[in-house]
């Protein structure tokens, strides 16, 4: 089972490849919910039993070995256009927790990866202190909603970068947005800090960055330079981005592994600070930006050998 969007060409990457294994694949997108998707599910000794009935296929629940929880479209209830906001805010919690809740608790279905564990590895705080506990290299980092405080951290480790902690939220119409990494001028900070939380780290004399893919147990990894060195590579046009194959250090790669057992996880998006100054080989030159545990990868030049890999770990499970 693959729960995703309709417009997701990561997801498609993973279909092509499990059809071509000879699996039988349904594709959902739990927001569908409606005359056209429908499901049935009975609780009994074994768990929950029933049916998932899409325009395509149905599946019953307990045919399904692994599920790609990719990425679906927002709990929006499309089918309730022109209900009020109160009606629509229940239907979508209902199907969130029903449909949902079904979708996310099959009998011995494997996830890639569990929602429960995205939403654990999705706190930044957490993916900082547990790459500390393991050894990576991070950047001195401050949260805080105390204007002195990061006066002051900024005094000390500057210059200083702010990051968001989850960007924008998603619009009306379904729409996802961004705020990039960006440099700050400590001149500029003002009691406006205390009205949220904020992130900021020193920032890396980096002269790349590195996408690191972990599938399973394989690395993927790109070298990625942005053609004015951006401070942040996502914020460009992806098309002008130089990806070049990028060697792990061995001690790096285990810390990665490390990382995705600890938050239960079989796949994760790593994003690291390239310091290209420091020895060939030697794990100091990465420097751990941030993990996505349902990050996209289907733009990657290797995105066909990652695809391979994606379909090998839900068809067979992680190797002993």
């Amino acid at each position: 089972m693959v729960v995703t969007s309709l417009d997701d060409v990561t997801a498609d990457l993973v279909i092509e490849e499990l059809n071509g294994l000879g699996a039988r694949v349904i594709r959902v997108d739990p927001a569908d919910i409606g005359p056209e998707f429908t499901f049935g599910a009975t609780l009994g000794p074994r768990g929950w039993t029933g049916s998932v009935t899409t325009p395509s296929r149905a599946v019953a629940l307990e045919e399904i070995g692994a599920a790609y929880y990719r990425r679906p479209s927002p709990w929006l209830m499309p089918r309730l256009e022109g209900a009020d906001e109160w009606t629509r805010a229940f239907a979508a919690a209902e199907a969130k927790h029903g449909l949902g809740g079904v979708l996310t608790n099959i009998p011995g279905c494997r996830y890639v990866n569990h929602p429960a564990a995205v939403t654990r590895a999705e706190f930044k705080v957490a993916q900082l202190q547990t790459a500390v506990g393991l050894g990576l290299v991070v950047p001195p980092t401050l949260i805080t909603n105390d204007v002195g405080r990061a006066r002051a951290f900024a005094a000390e480790h500057g210059p200083v970068v702010y990051k968001t902690f989850r960007g924008l939220p998603v619009s009306a119409d379904g729409q996802a947005g961004a705020i990039w990494a960006q440099r700050i001028d400590p001149e500029t900070l003002d009691e406006s800090v205390a009205l949220t939380a904020h992130l900021f780290q020193a920032e890396v004399p980096k002269t790349a960055d590195a996408r690191i893919t972990v599938v399973g147990r394989e690395v993927f990894a790109q070298r990625i330079c942005a053609p004015d060195g951006a401070l942040d590579w996502r914020r460009g046009d992806w098309d002008t981005l130089d990806h070049q194959p990028l060697a792990v250090p061995a001690a790096v790669a285990e810390a990665l592994a490390a990382y995705l057992a600890a938050f239960g996880l079989a796949f994760g998006c790593f994003d690291f600070a390239l310091r290209e100054d420091l020895p060939r080989g030697a794990p100091e030159r990465f420097t751990f930006i941030e993990c996505n545990a349902n990050g996209q990868w289907g733009w990657l030049p290797d995105s066909t050998d990652i695809a391979v890999a994606f379909a090998r770990l839900l068809m067979e499970g992680p190797p002993p």
